[in-house]
């Protein structure tokens, strides 16, 4: 069964392979939502792009990114600065299916001044 780390809580589950991590995420006690967002999101659909999370490793054990989900952090003014240097491993744990182990960073950082940003 693969195992997902979550780095800033320390904890690792083990979740039956094609789980949904944003419900692994809830089922392990682990918040991947911030402030009022805990309670004002979408239901798991993709479209309030609020419970942003980065791989950081093991993207290749990660369903693809649908059209639908880079579209939705495109439009988020938030999740287009927060994508840039990270356009593979910034994920939508509601949109995101787990086919083995990976690690996970909730509430990933925003790199305003990042080399990549203006470089």
């Amino acid at each position: 069964m693969p195992k997902i780390t979550f780095v800033n809580e320390k904890t690792t589950v083990e979740v039956p392979a094609g789980s949904n991590l944003r419900e692994a995420a809830r089922q392990a006690g682990v918040e991947v939502y911030k402030g009022i967002f805990r309670t004002l999101h979408c239901p798991g659909l993709g479209m309030c792009t609020t419970c942003k999370v980065n791989i950081r490793k093991g993207a290749e054990n990660v369903s693809p990114q649908s059209r639908w989900e880079k579209l939705n952090l495109l439009k988020d003014p938030l999740g287009f600065f927060a994508r840039i240097g990270r356009e593979d491993t910034l994920r939508l744990s509601c949109q995101t299916r787990v086919n083995g182990d990976i690690e996970v960073e909730t509430h990933p950082p925003v790199n305003w001044h990042g080399e990549k940003f203006w470089g």
